[in-house]
């Protein structure tokens, strides 16, 4: 079975490059001229006998205060799914606290309220009400 090579979300085409899976978790990948067995299991992959650790983001994280930036810097809130925007709850320039709701948007069917994941200022608002958005964008940032 043939399956597209994406690194960082980006499907990379090099010429003739193609992967298929030999066996479950056992992939022979071909690209820039070399033949690469990879095993992936859990959160380690090997290739050719090298071993790397890896860990994958989950978008849906992002937007959560404990991965938001800590008391200093700026903090991003993120759609974590597609949706669209309902309500813009705070203005740039607005100080906010931590758990203030600043944007509103609805995906399946349901609406949910993004709140700031610290206490600071608003710095950027990058949606109006009734945008489409896709996961992982920038709805707002918190300075």
């Amino acid at each position: 079975m043939n399956r597209a090579i994406r690194i960082n979300g980006e499907v990379i085409e090099p010429a003739g490059a193609e992967l298929i899976e030999t066996e479950p978790g056992i992939y022979s990948v071909l690209i820039w001229g070399g033949s690469y067995e990879v095993r992936i299991a859990g959160n380690e992959i090997t290739i050719n006998g090298n071993r790397y650790l890896f860990e994958i983001d989950d978008p849906r994280e992002w937007t959560r205060s404990a991965r938001a930036a800590g008391p200093h810097g700026h903090a991003s809130i993120t759609a974590a799914m597609p949706g669209k925007i309902v309500r813009i709850l705070a203005a740039v320039g607005d100080e906010v606290a931590a758990g203030q709701g600043i944007v509103v948007i609805e995906a399946m069917k349901m609406q949910n309220e993004l709140k700031a994941p610290r206490d600071g200022r608003v710095t950027a608002i990058e949606v109006k009400e009734n945008d489409s958005v896709n996961a992982g964008a920038i709805l707002a940032t918190i300075g």
